[in-house]
């Protein structure tokens, strides 16, 4: 049965939302959206006094979009549309009156204008409008079509208006955590490779950690799916953006460069997690002085990655060489050299790719809104006042076995 969350937990839940910067773009873009919405309201409402006012905070919302790029083009189609639904249920409405008939023939050509590919993300605004306008009873009434047009440009201008002014989105933050989080977890699949390695001693390994391997490179292929999303969102952002930090995003070839550098290191990866596994399928043992060395450098790998050491992965690469100078010193040659060799490329690749990631960190975030204090960490690294999540103590711990290295014989 699962335990329910203690305090810790919820701190600490509370303190990666209040670190999280998607979360703050999305918390202020639907703050800016609800206040856009409600002033076009009270300016329909308490400023002109226009009759039935709804269209004004119903094109605020629709305008309202996160970047002021996309808000001003959608924008124009949002004028578009929204005036041509207007003018459309003003036509049918004064030829047809209102009926099915005149619903339905507004409705239908509300929709096949709307499918015209300028209108994009406007496919049914067109309709929907006519809808509205048509049935409220205001078609037939010359004044209202001013009126309908007029609360439709209050909602459009307050919506550009407050997206443009106030605080712009520029979504950097969000770029930079999505690419710290593949070098990161580029990092700590090293680790676990390793470390699973070094957990079966004298055993082959099964080959659903193998596959395990390979699927966590296909959940990075993801990650950086979506790294390349945010990064060219936050170049639009940064479009038409009055800040004076947007510049520098406009063409951010640096993130550029390092997502590529990355998915070279995810599919060196890949390779090498399947060069282990037809390894195991043979059940061969490694040469000792291949196990041994690979093994440490691998590790060292992971952990310079994931702490961003571009010195660490530096010396790392000079003792891969080391080490392939070592393999062809010994006589006889191992039988599996051809597979050193390719384990040793895979992972001088991923060194190399990772080198510049790690030097070009950190990439400069800029500060967020609200930041939780770290918590007390013990000795050990976990927080005061956590539980484990092996359960085990300190004392625990010290009575284990440390993993020795995998396998004992000498191809």
């Amino acid at each position: 049965m699962k335990r329910p969350p203690s305090l810790h937990d919820v701190r600490a839940g509370l303190r990666r939302r209040s670190n999280d910067p998607i979360f703050w773009n999305d918390t202020v873009q639907l703050f800016k959206t609800v206040a856009a919405a409600v002033i076009a309201w009270v300016v329909a409402t308490s400023v002109l006094d226009l009759p039935q006012p709804f269209l004004a905070p119903w094109a605020a919302l629709l305008v309202v979009h996160a970047t002021v790029y996309r808000t001003f083009s959608q924008g124009a189609r949002q004028v578009a549309a929204t005036g041509l639904g207007v003018v459309l249920a003003w036509a049918v409405g004064g030829a047809l009156g209102l009926d099915t008939v005149s619903v339905a023939v507004a409705l239908v050509v509300g929709l096949v204008i709307g499918a015209v590919t300028w209108f994009e993300d406007q496919e049914t605004t067109i309709a929907a409008t006519a809808l509205v306008v048509l049935t409220t009873g205001f078609s037939q009434n010359d004044s209202m079509l001013v009126s309908r047009l007029l609360d439709t440009g209050i909602g459009i201008g307050v919506g550009l208006l407050v997206n443009a002014v106030v605080w712009p989105p520029l979504r950097r933050r969000t770029a930079v955590t999505a690419i710290d989080k593949v070098d990161d977890r580029i990092g700590r699949l090293l680790t676990r490779v390793h470390d699973d390695l070094r957990r079966h001693p004298g055993t082959p390994l099964q080959q659903e950690t193998v596959a395990e391997w390979v699927e966590e490179t296909r959940a990075l292929d993801g990650d950086l799916d979506n790294a390349w999303s945010l990064v060219r969102q936050a170049q639009e952002s940064a479009r038409m953006n009055p800040r004076r930090s947007a510049r520098q995003v406009r063409q951010p070839q640096q993130w550029f460069s390092l997502l590529h550098r990355m998915e070279q290191a995810v599919a060196e990866q890949r390779s090498m997690a399947r060069t282990l596994g037809r390894s195991l399928e043979r059940g061969e043992e490694w040469h000792e002085t291949f196990r041994d060395g690979w093994l440490r450098l691998l590790e060292e790998a992971g952990r310079a990655v994931q702490d961003a050491d571009s010195e660490a992965l530096v010396d790392v690469r000079g003792r891969i060489d080391d080490l392939a100078r070592d393999l062809e010193q010994l006589d006889p040659l191992p039988l599996l050299w051809p597979e050193y060799g390719a384990l040793l490329f895979n992972l001088r690749n991923v060194v190399d790719t990772m080198d510049e990631v790690a030097a070009a960190n950190p990439l400069g975030q800029p500060p967020l809104p609200v930041r939780l204090p770290a918590p007390v960490l013990r000795r050990d690294g976990t927080a005061v006042g956590s539980v484990p999540a092996d359960g085990l103590t300190n004392e625990d711990r010290a009575g284990l076995d440390a993993p020795s290295a995998s396998g004992s014989g000498s191809r």
